[in-house]
């Protein structure tokens, strides 16, 4: 049924416009193909689009695969989009918000390492699961590479350490 707005103007969208959407649903659902199970778990969909999802791997040939994820598609049409998107965002590597993320925690990575208790002690409050002796010897040995010109190993444990705790802080993990 065609919507009118206040001024009496016409507000449908165009076939075109249903299309694009469609399509963009369709590949929001191919997205989510490429994730892991427990990830799948997390997000709000229907037991429906969960068994199509766990079912696509099984579809190898190419139109088999192109009609699964039509219907993939077809299922995504009653889902909570934004919830979804919010999840895929944050884990895929080409978004903005996940960059930001990584660069947050680069940042803080190289705080603690530069810093000193205080930086460690707004490290927990943001992050109250750390495992401060843990970290500590982390940051000690990151210190004393960077004052010998070694390889940087624990500064990459560091940033893995924080990335864990950043993951299970937000529900990824």
């Amino acid at each position: 049924m065609p919507e009118y707005s206040d001024d009496g103007v016409f507000d449908e969208k165009s076939k075109s416009q249903v299309k694009r959407e469609l399509h963009a649903l369709q590949e929001l659902g191919e997205r989510l193909t490429t994730l892991k199970p427990d990830l799948i778990e997390r997000l709000p969909l229907s037991d429906a689009l969960r068994k199509a999802l766990a079912d696509a791997p099984k579809h190898t040939a190419h139109i088999a695969r192109k009609r699964h994820i039509q219907y993939i598609g077809k299922l995504m049409r009653g889902q909570d989009i934004d919830a979804i998107l919010a999840l895929v965002d944050q884990l895929d590597a080409s978004t903005r918000q996940y960059n930001e993320r990584f660069h947050a925690l680069e940042r803080w990575r190289d705080r603690l390492i530069a810093g000193n208790d205080e930086t460690l002690e707004a490290f927990v409050t943001d992050y109250p699961d750390t495992d401060r002796q843990h970290l500590r010897g982390l940051i000690r040995h990151a210190q004393h590479e960077a004052a010998h010109n070694k390889p940087p190993a624990a500064s990459r444990k560091i940033f893995k350490y924080i990335r864990d705790l950043d993951e299970t802080k937000r529900g990824l993990k």
